[in-house]
């Protein structure tokens, strides 16, 4: 099989083994001389990386189909809502896996600001009679 399907198959399994973590699947046969399973770096950077995937396949759909309004001021707050959420989910994952006392600092800084703007949005939004994302 070629293309999505056969892609999600490799990844997945027959079975749509989705509730595995990226890191516990395998790309190729285990090699007991070169053993290399779900620790240091490199399982951290995985498993980092797939919920980085994970917060930027929430939230593209959403982002674009708000920005699709006819209304630009209101494509730009339906659009920014789930982008700024993206920030949000980005910024708790650097918290969570991160290491760098300065980059937690940012996610704080940028979950704070970020929900704080999410909630005047939705007040635009409401004040407008526009359905909430």
């Amino acid at each position: 099989m070629t293309g999505y399907w056969g892609l999600h198959i490799a990844i997945y399994g027959i079975e749509g083994n989705a509730g595995t973590l990226a890191g516990e699947r395998l790309t190729h046969t285990p090699n007991p001389e070169h053993p290399h399973g779900m620790h240091g770096t490199a399982a951290t950077a995985s498993t980092a990386e797939a919920a980085y995937r994970a917060a930027m396949d929430r939230m593209h759909d959403p982002m674009m189909q708000g920005i699709a309004n006819a209304d630009p001021d209101t494509a730009f707050v339906l659009g920014m809502i789930p982008h700024h959420q993206g920030a949000v989910d980005m910024a708790e994952i650097v918290l969570k896996f991160g290491k760098d006392t300065r980059n937690q600092h940012f996610a704080r800084e940028i979950i704070n600001t970020q929900r704080r703007e999410i909630g005047e949005m939705r007040e635009w939004l409401k004040q407008k009679n526009i359905p909430q994302p």
